[in-house]
């Protein structure tokens, strides 16, 4: 293998590493445990107080990412962070295994701070992508990375549901132990597979893709000229029109996308009764629509360097109205499961290659030299306003007592996202 190749390689596989996490702790196993076991109040109520877990790290990520993102352009420490916060991701990830029934409060700082972790090695790993990357091939290279992504997070889930969550009488694949189901040790000790998970294949990105040199070292004044650059490229992002448009773009669509995925577990719980034990099918649901996904993510890079980023984002973002609308009809239709499975597969296809457009569009929009910092500022788009989605979507079934009405109302954020979408110009495909 060349470098280049193990470079490309190397830098996609940690998304084989981390969408464990996504795909189980936040999107369906862990968020719908936590509203139906962990908090003792009615599901409805769960899930809000998970939507609020879920503001409260978008809040701090909108804070840290530009911050962080402008030290590491300046000082060159891109792989020290990245390092960093893939560890903070795995210690508290671990760490949720430990909240029983009642331990609320526990549950959502653990998940709190290793999604903030999560999220923040998503900023300096996609820094990583105008440089490794080719701008004819950004876009199937990052679509490598997601569609890499999908296959871990099905690879774990597979495993989960099949020695897990099927078996009556599950062994601790640690200490060769029976699980205690009374305790829901085997939902639990989920989390300390994606941690290990994580530590274990985030290596070969520590290794081999290379990093950036320092390039100051007197951190006090790297410190205070960051926070200089931060209001200075706050002030001169006004010249960067395209970015700015589609920063604006992404903070709508994003934050319906984010939604979407932090409650689609819990919606096919309360809609249609998936869950994990008496039938199974909320994994087996999650592992279809990771199939899904993997194959959309792949598909569509290749579409993405052929059409552009912008046409692929919108022509997802289409997809994930039509998807939104199917799950809000399917409760009261006949056969109303079959169309949510449509719905979910839908979203499946779609979900992978928005978010790797997304990255890829952003990748070609970049000013050279700029890669951290303006990937926080990525990160800060997608997170600025983050807190906005779960909250409405908090806030209409607070008032309505309905998720429908909720995911309907996703779906108006989509229209929104595709209609300010259509002012940016994608740039010159090579």
């Amino acid at each position: 293998m060349n470098n280049y190749k193990k470079t490309i390689f190397s830098w996609s596989i940690y998304d084989f590493a981390n969408q464990p996490f996504t795909t189980i702790t936040i999107t369906f196993v862990y968020s719908t445990f936590f509203a139906s076991t962990i908090f003792l109040g009615t599901e409805e109520a769960g899930v809000a107080a998970w939507g609020k877990a879920i503001t409260i790290s978008s809040l701090i990520v909108a804070f840290l990412s530009p911050i962080m993102g402008v030290i590491a352009d300046r000082g060159g420490y891109r792989k020290l962070f990245l390092i960093f916060w893939t560890w903070i991701c795995i210690v508290f990830s671990f760490l949720l295994y430990f909240p029983l029934p009642g331990d609320v409060f526990y549950a959502l700082l653990f998940f709190c701070i290793a999604n903030v972790g999560f999220e923040m090695g998503g900023v300096f790993l996609n820094a990583y992508l105008p440089e490794i990357a080719p701008k004819d091939k950004i876009g199937r290279i990052s679509g490598y990375g997601w569609s890499f992504g999908y296959v871990g997070g099905l690879l774990v889930l597979a495993a989960c549901f099949i020695f897990l969550v099927f078996p009556e009488e599950p062994v601790n694949p640690f200490t060769g132990n029976y699980l205690d189901k009374n305790s829901f040790e085997h939902i639990r000790i989920i989390n300390v597979i994606i941690a290990l998970w994580l530590a274990v294949f985030s290596i070969p990105t520590f290794l081999f893709v290379k990093s950036n040199k320092k390039k100051s070292i007197d951190r006090t004044s790297l410190i205070k000229k960051s926070f200089i650059e931060i209001k200075k490229t706050f002030i001169e992002i006004k010249k960067y029109k395209e970015i700015l448009r589609f920063l604006f773009a992404r903070i709508i669509y994003n934050d319906a996308l984010i939604t979407v995925i932090a409650f689609g577990g819990p919606y096919a719980y309360t809609q249609f009764g998936f869950d994990m034990d008496t039938n199974g099918k909320l994994m087996i649901f999650a592992i279809v629509l990771n199939v899904f996904a993997g194959v959309g993510a792949f598909l569509f890079g290749f579409i993405d360097d052929y059409v552009g980023g912008k046409k692929t984002v919108q022509l997802t973002n289409f997809g994930f109205i039509v998807a939104l609308v199917i799950a809000f009809l399917a409760p009261n239709l006949e056969n109303g499961e079959a169309y949510f499975w449509v719905s979910g597969i839908l979203i499946g296809i779609f979900m992978g290659p928005n978010q790797a457009a997304s990255r890829s569009l952003m990748g070609r929009l970049i000013p050279e030299n700029k890669e951290n910092e303006f990937y926080g500022f990525f990160a800060f788009s997608g997170k600025a306003t983050a807190f906005l989605g779960p909250l409405l979507f908090t806030v209409v079934i607070g008032y309505t007592n309905s998720m429908r009405i909720s995911l309907l109302m996703l779906a108006f954020l989509f229209i929104i996202g595709m209609i300010l979408l259509r002012n940016v110009k994608d740039p010159e495909l090579h």
